[in-house]
């Protein structure tokens, strides 16, 4: 292969054309995030509520060694059932298309992807960040300083809740990423609606959010990316109690295993679905098809006030 050029899916590709709201997803998910089968109808329910919600899904991910910007059913197959994807952040794209790889984009690869396509709205679930003990690892997602040089607005839930939370607050602080909360001025933790920090800032509609991104780049001076925290409502949260202990469960068994870097968040998740019988799944599903909803309101909202706004 000789040509790296990124290929758009013929639905995202005209609505890119057409100035029609777009809204990126990530395929670690797909591939890493979530088990067998259920990955696939997900993320076909993913897609459905970004429509639903008035935008066009763009799943990013790569395919034989092509950064594809809209994934089609068949590709989106591919990613969810064959083994041996790659899980790829910013610094493994160009390898994998030098080698051919299939490749699920993390967060940090989705972003930069969606804004070099011209995608100003990302859905998922959570972000990553600081993790624990990073003081003596130096273990940090390079979600965190990839945001802080991306223009993009990532819909999340928080940071995963497996992580150190706090000390990712002030790190994205420290790196200039804005982080406002969605109708809260409370963090949400992922699977848990607050995770224990407070926010300076908070929104109330897509529309506001919308008036952030153009004010943003009307300015000019700022180039990172805006966080939307949206939290789960509390009667739709893990229950507290249960994440705690399977939290305190799972941190055990990874130092037990030696498991590091990149690997830790796909077994914690893992751990989580299993010693919560299921339950930290229907809440993980919960949390991105919410995050979905949001971000195509957005992204709907922000195409409204394109189309408006003077010449």
């Amino acid at each position: 292969m000789t040509d790296f050029r990124i290929s758009y899916g013929t639905e995202v590709a005209e609505a890119l054309r057409d100035g029609r709201p777009v809204v990126a997803l990530e395929s670690t998910i797909v591939s890493h995030g979530l088990p067998r089968p259920e990955n696939l109808r997900v993320a076909r329910e993913i897609e459905q509520a970004v429509r639903d919600a008035g935008a066009v899904p763009a799943t990013i991910g790569m395919i034989r060694g092509e950064v594809v910007v809209g994934l089609d059913d068949a590709q989106l197959t591919r990613l969810a059932t064959v083994d041996g994807v790659t899980k790829l952040s910013v610094r493994d794209l160009a390898v994998a298309a030098a080698t051919g790889a299939d490749g699920a984009t993390t967060v940090a690869a989705t972003s930069a992807v969606a804004a070099a396509a011209g995608i100003g709205v990302f859905a998922t679930g959570g972000l990553g960040g600081v993790h624990r003990e990073a003081a003596h690892t130096f273990d940090e997602s390079a979600d965190l300083t990839t945001l802080a040089q991306t223009p993009i607005a990532v819909v999340c839930a928080g940071v995963k809740s497996i992580l150190d939370v706090g000390a990712t607050l002030e790190r994205l602080e420290t790196l200039g990423v804005a982080v406002v909360g969605y109708r809260t001025r409370r963090f949400p933790g992922f699977y848990l609606t607050d995770a224990g920090f407070d926010l300076d800032w908070s929104v109330d509609s897509p529309e506001q959010v919308a008036a952030v991104l153009a004010a943003r780049d009307e300015h000019a001076v700022h180039t990172g990316g805006l966080l939307v925290a949206n939290p789960l409502p509390v009667d739709e949260q893990l229950d507290p109690d249960l994440h705690d202990r399977t939290l305190a469960e799972g941190l055990a068994l990874l130092d037990r295993d030696g498991i590091t870097g990149k690997a830790v968040t796909p077994y914690l998740l893992a751990h989580f679905h299993s010693a919560t019988e299921g339950a930290s799944l229907a809440v993980n599903v919960r949390i991105i098809l919410r995050n979905a909803d949001l971000a195509a309101r957005i992204a709907v909202a922000a195409a409204a006030r394109s189309t408006t706004a003077p010449a």
